[in-house]
């Protein structure tokens, strides 16, 4: 996985011409994102982006029918304003199952690609894509804070561990936005709101993370929407954190 070094300037990242020429099919992705930045508040605002993908057994249709491979490209068009277009990939079940990257010029098919060489679909355990992200993050050496779309079908095999994961990274200049997949009614998902409940400042010393719910197919939520639910905690995470001297 590599870091982000993009230093901050007045508009996007990457050009709608350079974006147009490398990834066609991700223009109005990108457009979408951008009218969702301006909104938010977070037009030329810089941040590391990052992807991380629930590789449990109950996933498999989700990888099958395209819809994480189409996470990955709503999320590369919000890399292209955000950082360098180029995205790190976490995939987590029982433990971490691989990393790879998705990129502008190569993001068609990329999650399959990646996918082929990934071993047994196992288990949900949070913490170890939370520490993989982390140690990424700190060894980037980037001094930007970083967005980190998390996303799951299911609560967590150890609950415990997630919690203290999300507390201690309060510290550091990194926002989780947790995306759920599946029946919104399902019990699997209390946790999940339950964490992004978490008391401040006793348990966290800041409110670093965000969820939202996709649905059963989340391929339907209109870009639009996706994006404003992607972005809209981040600007009053960026305040907290940079009021506590998180981000600077």
């Amino acid at each position: 996985m590599h870091g982000s070094k993009t230093a901050v300037g007045p508009g996007p990242a990457i050009s709608p011409t350079k974006v147009r020429e490398t990834a066609p099919g991700l223009v109005s992705l990108y457009k979408s994102a951008g009218v969702s930045l301006e909104k938010h508040g977070l037009n030329g605002r810089r941040a590391a982006v990052y992807l991380v993908l629930d590789y449990s057994g109950s996933m498999r249709d989700y990888y099958k029918d395209g819809t994480v491979q189409a996470l990955a490209d709503r999320v590369l068009g919000l890399s292209a304003h955000l950082d360098d277009g180029r995205v790190p990939v976490v995939f987590f079940s029982t433990g971490i199952d691989g990393f790879g990257e998705a990129g502008l010029s190569d993001h068609h098919g990329i999650i399959d690609k990646i996918v082929a060489n990934l071993g047994h679909m196992g288990r949900t355990n949070y913490h170890v894509a939370m520490d993989a992200v982390i140690d990424h993050y700190l060894d980037s050496g980037s001094t930007e804070p970083a967005l980190v779309v998390f996303q799951t079908d299911g609560g967590p095999t150890s609950k415990l561990a997630a919690e203290r994961y999300l507390c201690k990274a309060a510290k550091l200049p990194l926002f989780w936005q947790f995306v759920g997949f599946g029946d919104s009614r399902s019990s699997q998902f209390d946790f999940l709101r339950k964490l992004d409940e978490l008391a401040v400042p006793a348990k966290r010393v800041v409110d670093n993370a965000g969820y939202f719910h996709a649905g059963l197919d989340p391929r339907k939520v209109p870009d639009a929407e996706l994006y404003d639910r992607l972005v809209a905690e981040f600007p009053y995470w960026l305040a907290a954190a940079e009021e506590q001297g998180i981000v600077r």
